[in-house]
């Protein structure tokens, strides 16, 4: 049986896909790549763009990506650590 992610994987997921796309994706591959309902995704990345984790930009022709803010990259470092404290824990 697969465990269901948590809130702090569920946005430690989403920081990534952005982080691994070269810190600019559009929002429909970034919705099928978190693997989310598109209701679940518009809350996550509404919260994500109120605490300046993840920022909106436009291109040249108004399309609209997402790219990681200071906060989003401080996020990964620092859930980095710990995901490394509970493996060397094995926990």
């Amino acid at each position: 049986m697969s465990k269901k992610r948590d809130r702090l994987e569920v946005i430690y997921d989403i920081l990534i896909i952005i982080r691994d796309k070269n810190n600019s994706i559009k929002p429909t591959p970034l919705l099928r790549f978190s693997n989310l309902s598109s209701q679940s995704f518009n809350e996550y990345i509404s919260e994500l763009l109120n605490k300046e984790f993840v920022k909106e930009i436009y291109d040249k022709k108004n399309k609209k990506f997402y790219s990681l803010g200071d906060k989003g990259f401080k996020y990964l470092e620092k859930y980095e650590i710990i995901k490394g404290f509970i493996d060397d824990f094995e926990l």
